[in-house]
């Protein structure tokens, strides 16, 4: 196989290219220059949001392509147009965000989506980015057009702040604040199982989309948490805490407790999502120690600070704030 692999350098762009690699097939990244890619790689580069920025593609021949965007869609929109004839697949990798919200049903992949635009030219709103995303896909290559809809997705190389901080916060020992309940049924995917699907389905030549996590209750918030303790040896002790008394203290979900949802219409949303199709197709997913351990053993080879992506916010709950949620819950 000869993937064309659009980015390559960073999280899933990095896992999608080394398991091809590790398939033996020929792969060329294209990306603008900014981090090393993996060695063993064809190197082309250009700078998609830059009108010019595709003239290194405009020659060459692909079996796949894939493709992470997350910016405006007419960036999409622009490279499959320019590939659709000299490419066999282009998997788009998209996000259940693009679900309209609230849902009517459990999601599968008829579930009612958001508007979007392929020739959009901002990604302010960014489940509508990712729709149009895939519409520009769609537009140019057809029934050829793979559409990846991952969840959450974990593991190394992560450049957004979830995994990396609850394992840099409990590395730093002490009481930390463990939102509940301990039992809260996750879904989500470790980066190199979706690589590995993605892979997979390349060589299938599969379309269409396919929601890419892991069946609902795969793991626990307590069984996160605890293979981060575990696998850091720190001196940290888990202190559950109601859902309630969190949202109390004031505490963003999500964002100040990354991988965290209270109980209501959004979390059963979140980690609701159908997989059947994908398990079907052959989506295996590894346990939640085994990502955990790979992602802390990954932050210990970079200096223990992940990268982070400019364009998303830095995650984390403020140690003083955490410490007065404690106070405040007893």
């Amino acid at each position: 196989m000869k993937l064309l692999m659009l980015g390559g350098t960073e999280f899933v762009g990095r896992a999608v290219t080394e398991a091809a690699l590790a398939r033996g097939w020929e792969v060329t990244v294209f990306h603008r220059g900014n981090h090393a890619p993996p060695q063993g790689v064809t190197v082309l580069h250009g700078d998609r949001a830059d009108a010019a920025g595709l003239a290194a593609l405009e020659n060459g021949e692909w079996d796949a392509v894939v493709d992470t965007w997350s910016g405006a869609p007419s960036a999409v929109r622009d490279s499959a147009r320019l590939l659709a004839g000299r490419a066999g697949t282009y998997a788009y990798v998209s996000s259940s965000s693009v679900y309209a919200f609230p849902p009517t049903a459990r999601l599968d992949e008829r579930a009612p989506l958001v508007t979007g635009s392929a020739g959009a030219t901002d990604a302010a709103d960014y489940a509508q980015a990712k729709r149009g995303g895939e519409l520009a896909a769609v537009e140019a290559f057809g029934e050829r057009a793979l559409l990846v809809r991952a969840g959450l997705i974990l593991g190394p190389y992560e450049n957004v702040g979830r995994l990396p901080w609850w394992l840099g916060r409990i590395a730093r020992g002490g009481t930390v604040l463990a939102p509940g309940p301990r039992g809260m049924a996750l879904q989500y995917i470790d980066v190199r199982d979706l690589a590995e699907w993605t892979a997979d389905a390349l060589r299938a030549g599969l379309g269409g989309p396919y929601n890419l996590v892991s069946e609902a209750g795969h793991a626990t918030m307590g069984e996160l948490l605890e293979s981060c303790a575990k696998v850091t040896g720190a001196d940290a002790q888990l202190r559950w805490t109601a859902p309630e008394d969190v949202l109390a203290a004031g505490i963003e979900p999500w964002i100040e407790l990354p991988g965290w949802l209270a109980p209501g219409e959004l979390r059963d949303a979140v980690f609701g999502v159908e997989v059947s199709k994908a398990l079907a197709s052959g989506l295996r997913c590894r346990p939640v120690a085994e990502t955990v351990a790979d992602t802390w053993a990954w932050l210990q080879a970079v200096g223990g600070v992940a990268p982070q992506r400019p364009d998303r916010p830095v995650l984390g709950l403020d140690p003083a704030k955490e410490a007065v949620a404690l106070r405040r819950a007893g």
